[in-house]
């Protein structure tokens, strides 16, 4: 028989008495239990699978999060009736090609051209006569025909402006381009602007990207040409990049790129008192709605209404072009939804502003759909 232990550990019998009973276990060593076995088909995370999955849930968090609001934000921007009487104040403008002044354009063109524009309130445009070389200078050779256009235009629509559109690639963008802070290459600039005034244009307007905010060689740049165009009773007119639409966003988009998209509303502001006419390039956005790209070009109305002098011609860019990419989406960035941003953003800031326009960029991508939005929107021609 089996043979128990009393508590007082002398052997005992195996009839059972009042003071016996089982042994129990003894008690494990810490640590020595063995872990019990995972349920069969399941696997046991690891801590360091959940903690990635954690952060990875944090990150997507903090950009839908911002995202999300932001659109909405647009989307309610985009909401009300324009003010009565927001539309053209006969100061409009437009972007043309290259094509009008090297030789491929004819009387014909001109004529179809000053039809399309005959009481739209067009009354500047910005004929790209460039590009600059990166040292400033600009061979004549590349406008031939300048002097015919201008003559042309101002025979077919008497009152219309002519200005030379003068652009560039930067330095700062790339590895070749002009460079502002030399200045030799900003004296050249403005010889360059003086010759294409002396061919016959009534104005200089100029392209350069990507100009990061704040650069005081611009800046400095615009003051030489403001003193030529002056001396000259012409006009000088700047491409502006967009503003701010969140506080210092262009720092963070030039931490993170070469080509800033935005100028804080500060720097917008310091251009636009040396110019004459500062046009806005309020097109590739990004945005994938068109409600939220008019109450993008609404916010972008306002911002550049609070700090343009009203000394100063504000206009506001369409895209009259159809492209679809992740910085331009086509079937959102109408001219439709642009006029009608352009026109709430000037209902809420200042409706009565007389040196206010819209400006389409550019004739030779234009679809029949991009003027009939212009013309019933803003030009309110039938």
């Amino acid at each position: 028989m089996d043979h128990t232990e009393s508590r007082d550990g002398t052997a005992g019998t195996d009839e059972p008495t009042d003071d016996t009973r089982a042994t129990p276990d003894p008690t494990p060593e810490p640590g020595s239990a063995p872990e019990p076995a995972p349920e069969p088909g399941r696997k046991r995370r690891r801590p360091w699978v959940r903690r990635v999955r954690r952060t990875a849930l944090v990150l997507a968090l903090l950009l839908i999060v911002p995202l999300v609001a932001v659109e909405t934000a647009l989307r309610v921007n985009y909401m009300g009736d324009p003010a009565d009487g927001t539309y053209t104040r006969g100061r409009d403008a437009m972007w043309l090609g290259h094509a009008w002044v090297d030789g491929r354009k004819k009387d014909a063109d001109v004529t179809a051209l000053a039809g399309r524009l005959k009481d739209t309130g067009v009354r500047d445009l910005y004929v790209h006569t460039g590009p600059l070389e990166h040292d400033g200078t600009l061979p004549k050779s590349v406008y031939p025909r300048a002097r015919w256009f201008i003559d042309a235009v101002h025979r077919e629509l008497p009152g219309v402006r002519v200005q030379a559109f003068l652009g560039d690639v930067l330095a700062n963008g790339g590895p070749e381009g002009l460079e502002l802070g030399d200045a030799a290459t900003r004296a050249e600039v403005v010889r360059s602007a003086g010759q294409v005034l002396d061919t016959g244009y009534e104005g200089v307007h100029l392209d350069l990207e990507p100009l990061h905010s704040g650069d005081e060689h611009y800046l400095d740049l615009l003051d030489d040409l403001r003193k030529l165009t002056r001396e000259r009773d012409a006009q000088l007119s700047v491409a502006a990049h967009q503003i701010d639409p969140l506080p210092h966003l262009h720092s963070v988009a030039g931490f993170v790129a070469d080509h800033p998209k935005w100028w804080s509303q500060e720097f917008f502001g310091q251009v636009a008192r040396r110019v004459d006419q500062i046009a806005v390039m309020s097109y590739d956005t990004a945005r994938l709605f068109e409600s939220t790209y008019g109450g993008y070009v609404a916010q972008q109305t306002s911002l550049a209404l609070e700090v343009t002098p009203p000394t100063t011609h504000l206009l506001m860019g369409l895209p009259f072009y159809y492209e679809s990419n992740p910085s331009h989406w086509g079937h959102a960035e109408t001219v439709a939804a642009a006029v009608r941003g352009a026109r709430l953003g000037l209902s809420r800031t200042d409706p009565d502003r007389e040196l206010f326009g819209l400006a389409p960029y550019i004739d030779f991508a234009a679809t029949e759909t991009n003027w009939k939005e212009f013309e019933e929107g803003w030009a309110r021609r039938p």
